[in-house]
């Protein structure tokens, strides 16, 4: 019978899944009034002119002229079309070709607007409704793969994103509240929300917190410690220079947070293995539970500081093929796009590796609590 209860539980869950699904994608495809920009659709394109160019570094690029009828969808306007001219490259960085059926964030010519022809100019693309199919697509593959864990692991997310958004408004709007302060208390909100949500109260998850919370924490001090030391030496803050606020005090609440990622992953996993082995065999000694987990940790360590290493190195790729393309030295490039990347891989990399035998010992010591009880 209760089989029978939470089969239909789940059938349920999945039918308001699915309306949840419909419902938002059709109110993401006709959310123009919710908007206070004008929006456009565009329902005409036509190629009016297209220009090879070359700069000194003999980059070649074509250069596109395209003009657009769109249809406004909301405001005063709304009903009329309005003419647009979009240049493109085929490079694309910051330029884009616009089909028929895209919509655009446009500001329409008051002069114009009066005499009945609408022409404007092209600010963005709305591209809410290719947002949502994304986050869509990655929730469903967390429920399919997670099942009941992976509603959690959503849940998790949203609270850590909420808190990560109130932290860094509350360090934006007062300016004399420490940001390594302020990202210390989200560690510690970070690792209970997303631990406990997707774990449960138990001896397994306090030995995955107690692990996470040193092992990050440890591994900031290290951080700390390499960089008095060193004077900073090699590091380029050049891609800080626009903020007006401590840029040390930025890139270290930067270590901070990206660290705690692959720790929280580490000692999660060796918690659970080491508690997998002794449910599985409860009465394994302490010596066999330590040469399984740091088996466990030897295999999970090349992986995670890899995952750490791309994760962080991927970010740059664009701007290394930009200095490269425009003639800038291998040294050059690599210490202007790499230097502070490097040095937060490399701080994770401390925290993945530390966070191993302290999983190992907190587990040991918490299994031995459950002995014990």
């Amino acid at each position: 019978m209760f089989t029978t209860i939470s089969h239909k539980k789940r059938i349920l869950f999945y039918i308001l899944l699915a309306l949840c699904f419909v419902a938002s994608v059709l109110f993401v495809s006709h959310n123009e009034s919710f908007y206070e920009r004008p929006i456009a659709e565009v329902i005409k394109t036509e190629l009016e002119d297209s220009t090879p160019i070359s700069d000194m570094y003999s980059n070649d690029d074509q250069l596109f002229t395209q003009q657009i009828t769109a249809l406004v969808k909301n405001g005063e306007a709304k009903g009329q079309l309005i003419h647009l001219t979009n240049e493109y490259s085929s490079s694309g960085a910051f330029d884009h070709e616009y089909k028929v059926g895209n919509k655009l964030f446009v500001s329409i010519k008051a002069d114009n607007a009066q005499k009945g022809q609408l022409s404007g100019l092209i600010l963005d693309a709305k591209r809410d409704q290719y947002v949502l199919i994304v986050a869509w697509i990655f929730i469903f593959a967390l429920l399919i793969v997670g099942k009941r864990q992976g509603l959690f692991s959503i849940i998790s997310l949203i609270v850590n994103a909420l808190l990560l958004s109130f932290a860094l408004d509350l360090y934006v709007k007062h300016a004399n509240v420490s940001l390594l302060f302020v990202s210390g208390v989200c560690v510690l909100l970070f690792t209970g929300v997303s631990l406990i949500l997707i774990n449960g109260l138990n001896e397994k998850t306090y030995a995955a917190m107690l692990a996470t919370l040193l092992g990050t924490f440890i591994s900031l001090l290290i951080s700390f410690f390499v960089l008095w030391i060193t004077s900073e030496n090699g590091l380029r803050y050049e891609e800080m220079q626009f903020l007006t606020r401590p840029y040390r005090m930025v890139f270290m609440a930067g270590l901070f947070i990206g660290a705690l990622g692959a720790v929280m992953d580490v000692s999660i996993t060796m918690a659970s293995s080491m508690f997998a082995l002794y449910e599985q065999d409860p009465s394994i000694s302490d010596k066999a539970l330590k040469v399984s987990g740091l088996d466990i940790g030897k295999d999970v360590m090349g992986t995670i500081t890899s995952i750490l290493f791309f994760v962080y190195i991927c970010g740059s790729i664009p701007m290394l093929i930009l200095y490269l393309k425009n003639s800038s030295t291998l040294g050059l490039t690599l210490s202007m796009n790499l230097s502070l990347e490097l040095a937060r891989a490399l701080a994770g990399g401390i925290g993945v590796v530390l966070t191993i035998p302290i999983s190992l010992y907190t587990s040991i010591f918490f299994i031995k609590r459950k002995r014990v009880n």
